[in-house]
């Protein structure tokens, strides 16, 4: 195996725990000698990888393209009907955006705009484009209407999404985060969904609602 190759696979061993490293001191609280220090190698050695700690951040949202490409392709591949894999796609986002650090978005935004606004343009692009795959999976299995405008609904339900989680509703209602989600999800399915697609969002709707219920807030 040529050098390049080996230096390639074992910086793909050490994305991860950089990933969670960041996550959960930020990225300006943590330097290189600590990073290097927590993964048990030396900044020499590090620096074989990128050649500075902008180079890194741009390599560990990189990994972050490529992590979501690889679960959307999972959650297409599942034997689901439309309701139930956007419920699982939905649970999903949350979780990841849950796990990180509010300080990232900050700094991010702060420190390195041109790399977190292009990661950011990439992926609401990305999950655009499965909210319309699932929507035109629902209207194959007559499960959502024919009748609604695909990219408005999309973009709807891309954006309340998102900006439940960036408003202070929460606080200022005094309610969890999937209490929001509950009812954000419920409303869009009644919204777009036939008498089928209701019929079978009401068989699951007390389920649903237990296991939403059981996610830690």
């Amino acid at each position: 195996m040529e050098r390049s190759e080996a230096q390639n696979e074992r910086f793909q061993e050490l994305v991860e725990p950089i990933r969670e490293l960041f996550y959960a001191y930020g990225l300006k609280n943590i330097s290189m000698d600590e990073l290097s220090s927590k993964l048990g190698i030396s900044k020499k050695t590090l620096y074989t990888f990128v050649k500075n700690k902008e180079e890194l951040i741009e390599k560990i949202f990189l990994y972050e393209e490529t992590k979501v490409l690889k679960i959307s392709e999972e959650f297409d591949s599942l034997p689901v009907n439309a309701i139930e894999k956007l419920l699982r796609i939905s649970q999903y986002i949350h979780e990841e955006m849950k796990r990180i650090n509010p300080m990232i978005q900050f700094e991010m935004k702060k420190y390195y705009s041109h790399i977190f606004d292009a990661y950011l343009e990439k992926k609401r692009k990305f999950v655009f484009e499965g909210m319309k795959i699932n929507i035109q999976q629902g209207i194959t299995e007559k499960i959502y209407r024919d009748d609604i405008n695909v990219d408005l609904v999309a973009t709807i339900y891309l954006n309340s999404f998102v900006e439940l989680h960036n408003s202070e509703i929460c606080k200022i209602l005094d309610i969890n985060f999937l209490q929001l989600f509950e009812v954000l999800f419920e409303n869009h399915i009644r919204a777009i969904s036939t008498p089928i697609g209701l019929a079978y969002f009401e068989s699951r709707k007390n389920e649903i609602t237990t296991y939403i219920n059981t996610i830690k807030k």
